[in-house]
């Protein structure tokens, strides 16, 4: 099998495990959001360290911390990672998983808007009409329900955020999130230590709900292994096209299982966040396929 598909592959299989980790996470609603968040963090460090420590490449992770000003940007990109799971936990457990799904579908428009006011990144006209199309829907969702997609918002913004923050990073994605779980694990062992001191932790109560608990670390690390292998392999347009899965299932798990609110209010705000995605989408492959022309032509008179 060729690199491409294999890396195409990949990355149906990421998203595929991230759009239906709404399933997983409502078997898990009689869990409060933070201690379920501490455990995903606690087993997430295991399986990513026992990955390092396999891979020979622990010292890489001793490296990722070796300064205060890394320790410093890692520790604010894992308070915004952090942030996003437990909203994302909250969000599954009170029945929005809808707005999870527009959240993640606003992300990529929301990413770019915060590359032009952080890193003053320049936008074409196509693409500040996607930006504008995708904050028309949301205006218009805000008018019709008489509040803001609060969440959906959230999910985008910390993101997106979290985004920026690891383009400040030379470390590979596997050593970064390990780095990042690993500066948030004291927290999560304190409190779990205190709920269990108070007879108020879940976990050991019954085999089910432990095994789900334990089970998290390998549903956070399976995806992120598996997108950092497709991003090596294909294209960023591709990668950009097929993560849309994501939110795609996590929409069919809301509203075709869970059976959440799906008013009139919501299809305008989707269809014109999805016009405004395919318009984003399509100028950004457009975008893709100039570059990689680019170095073709100049190759051939490039010295080697």
């Amino acid at each position: 099998m060729s690199d491409s598909k294999t890396g195409i592959l990949a990355m149906i299989g990421a998203c595929v495990i991230w759009g239906l980790s709404p399933l997983y996470y409502k078997l898990l609603t009689h869990v409060p959001p933070l201690e379920l968040l501490a455990h995903r963090t606690l087993w997430s460090l295991a399986i990513f360290a026992g990955l390092l420590a396999v891979q020979g490449r622990l010292g890489a992770l001793r490296a990722a911390l070796g300064s205060p000003r890394a320790v410093a940007i890692l520790g604010v990109a894992a308070l915004m990672i952090s942030a996003n799971w437990f909203l994302f936990i909250f969000s599954v457990q009170i029945g929005r998983v809808t707005e999870t799904s527009l959240g993640y579908y606003m992300f990529p428009l929301v990413a770019v808007v915060l590359g032009v006011v952080v890193m003053k990144e320049r936008l074409g006209p196509w693409k500040w009409a996607s930006v504008a199309l995708a904050a028309l829907g949301v205006a218009q969702l805000t008018w019709g329900l008489g509040a803001a997609p609060w969440i959906s918002l959230t999910l985008a913004s910390t993101f997106g955020l979290y985004g920026i923050i690891k383009k400040r990073l030379n470390t590979g994605p596997v050593v970064s999130v390990t780095a990042e779980v690993a500066l948030l694990s004291p927290i999560g062992i304190v409190w779990l230590a205190w709920l269990h001191s108070h007879g108020q932790g879940v976990f050991g109560q019954d085999l089910q709900t432990s095994g789900l608990l334990a089970f998290s670390g390998l549903l956070t690390a399976l995806p992120l292994v598996l997108f950092s292998k497709a991003a090596q392999k294909v294209s960023l347009s591709t990668v950009g096209l097929l993560q849309y899965i994501n939110p795609t299932l996590q929409f069919l798990c809301a509203v075709a299982i869970f059976g959440e609110t799906f008013t009139g209010y919501h299809m305008i705000a989707f269809a014109m966040i999805w016009l405004a995605l395919a318009i984003y989408s399509g100028v950004s492959i457009a975008q893709d396929r100039a570059r990689r022309k680019r170095p073709a032509t100049s190759s051939a008179v490039a010295p080697h």
